[in-house]
């Protein structure tokens, strides 16, 4: 009996410290965002993130082993946000032309909003770095765009060449404007749904 105790007890205090553990790399992931946002940089200090977070550099290297480390959880983090934002506008509907504007015009909506262009501006103007010492991380994150858009093309008669071009596509129109502190207005979200389209739907048969 007391050993089944024993063993709850050392459960619950191994428990308590992973979910301390985990409330910790989400304070930082969080400062990270805010100094980020701040100094518009993809390359803030040890010291600010870990004062913004309340924490210690020691708190800091037990979670991640770099300022790029911690970065990484950081492009990894608003991808996921972005991949739930964007799998919801695409389950609200079953017509696969509407899927794909819906996808292209959540991607620019990136740019649109003043809080999602301070967060992502950083990564579009200096995440080439990141993609070349986390290659693998960075293109497991892209696939998930790329799976939430695959059904929609396919549907369209498209093939998975045409899933990269408009995602690429996309992503590099939201990078320029975000790059040039532009707002995209609708105008050019609907020019570049319909190149899109067009792209998909005229096959050359190679």
């Amino acid at each position: 009996m007391l050993d089944r105790v024993a063993e709850a007890l050392a459960d619950r205090a191994v428990a308590d410290r992973r979910a301390a553990y985990a409330a910790e790399a989400r304070r930082l992931i969080d400062a990270a965002f805010v100094v980020m946002r701040r100094s518009g940089s993809i390359d803030p200090q040890v010291r600010a993130i870990v004062r913004e977070a309340g924490l210690s550099n020691q708190a800091f290297y037990r979670h991640f082993a770099s300022r790029d480390a911690l970065l990484l959880a950081v492009l990894a983090d608003g991808r996921r946000q972005l991949v739930a934002y964007l799998h919801a506008r695409l389950a609200a509907t079953a017509d696969p032309a509407e899927q794909v504007r819906r996808y292209v015009d959540g991607i620019m909506a990136q740019a649109r909003d003043d809080a999602a262009a301070a967060a992502t501006r950083p990564f579009a103007i200096d995440g080439n770095r990141l993609a070349a010492q986390f290659p693998e991380e960075v293109a497991a994150s892209k696939a998930e765009l790329l799976d939430l858009l695959r059904p929609a093309v396919h549907a369209l008669g498209g093939d998975d060449r045409d899933v990269a071009v408009v995602h690429d596509l996309t992503m590099a129109r939201m990078h320029d404007a975000l790059v040039e502190r532009r707002r995209p207005d609708r105008r050019e979200v609907q020019h570049l749904v319909r190149f899109c389209l067009a792209g998909i739907e005229v096959r050359d048969g190679t």
